[in-house]
């Protein structure tokens, strides 16, 4: 952990990869997590630990599957949102975006259940492959 500050616009610019998140800090036992995402995630759900997005850049929606059926909340820039734990979820981002999340350390991007994880994605970390 860095005893300096840390500027989220130096470690965005330190990576290209969508969907896949880098630790900037840690609070207690949870990660600060940056990403840069662009166009859709997959389905998946944490079962035990909700999941904080904060949208630094661009517009993130987030569609959500719950027992009243599905729908999506849009978080422009500078909005806030957390997904109940438990809750299915596919964050997606039409034009791109830049985030932050806290998640408990260890959580996989993809979630304890998810969809068929794609080809370009390792499926141990959810994070993009380098292709």
């Amino acid at each position: 952990m860095s005893s300096e500050p840390i500027p989220l616009s130096k470690a965005l610019a330190s990576f290209d990869a969508l969907w896949s998140p880098r630790i900037v800090t840690r609070v207690n036992d949870y990660d600060v997590r940056i990403a840069k995402v662009e166009g859709e995630h997959i389905w998946h759900v944490h079962d035990d630990t909700d999941e904080f997005f904060l949208v630094l850049d661009g517009e993130l929606h987030i569609s959500l599957r719950g027992p009243d059926g599905e729908r999506t909340v849009l978080l422009p820039q500078g909005a806030v949102f957390t997904v109940p734990r438990g809750t299915e979820h596919k964050p997606y981002a039409p034009s791109g975006a830049a985030i932050l999340m806290f998640e408990p350390t260890g959580t996989p991007t993809v979630g304890d259940r998810h969809d068929e994880i794609p080809e370009h994605v390792d499926s141990t970390t959810g994070h993009a492959l380098n292709t």
